[in-house]
């Protein structure tokens, strides 16, 4: 039996690894890392799948890091979308936010870019389709935000959305939270 597929997309720069631009890549290592399963490479970037059960039944869940930069990556998303869980309403993207305290997590359901360029262009590569949830997982502002965003990730950010870590538990609980709503509504 085929169950309902999600795509879970960790937005970041593949040539920026650990930092807080790339935090969205971070989370999916350690979703990946929670699952028990590893991230193959392919051409348009790292991917995994596993079947998972929430509440309201099992699910197939992708998870994805693109090989581009943040602000391009919104079409390798979209082929991996096109791939996994044809629909919008079951990708799922999480990316880093300015706008929140480190060590936080912020569900967003649909809407703007909020000037997030890489969500921007995942809208764009979408056609327009703003109807996508996303994860904003809070990395905080300090000074020149392009430079803040490429520092490194603290110990504490590391450890708290590293594998075993609190932030570990915050992103499935929300993730199955989104999931389940979905499935609810169909």
């Amino acid at each position: 039996m085929a169950y309902p597929q999600f795509l879970i997309v960790g937005l970041g720069n593949i040539t920026h690894p650990m930092t807080r631009h790339s935090i969205g890549h971070y989370v999916i290592d350690t979703l990946a890392s929670r699952l028990g399963v590893h991230l193959s490479s392919e051409r348009i970037g790292y991917a995994a799948r596993t079947d998972v059960q929430v509440s309201e039944g099992n699910v197939a869940i992708n998870l994805f890091k693109p090989k581009t930069l943040m602000n391009i990556s919104g079409k390798p998303v979209v082929q991996m979308l096109r791939a996994t869980a044809a629909n919008a309403t079951n990708l799922i993207v999480v990316h880093d936010s300015l706008e929140h305290k480190p060590c936080t997590i912020s569900p967003k359901f649909g809407g703007s870019a909020n000037g997030h360029n890489g969500v921007r262009s995942v809208i764009a590569a979408l056609g327009g389709d703003m109807d996508f949830p996303r994860l904003r997982i809070g990395i905080g502002r300090d000074g020149d935000p392009a430079n803040y965003v490429l520092g490194p990730l603290s110990p504490q950010e590391r450890q708290f959305w590293g594998p075993g870590g609190s932030g570990s538990d915050l992103v499935w609980r929300e993730l199955t939270r989104i999931i389940e709503k979905s499935l609810k509504s169909r």
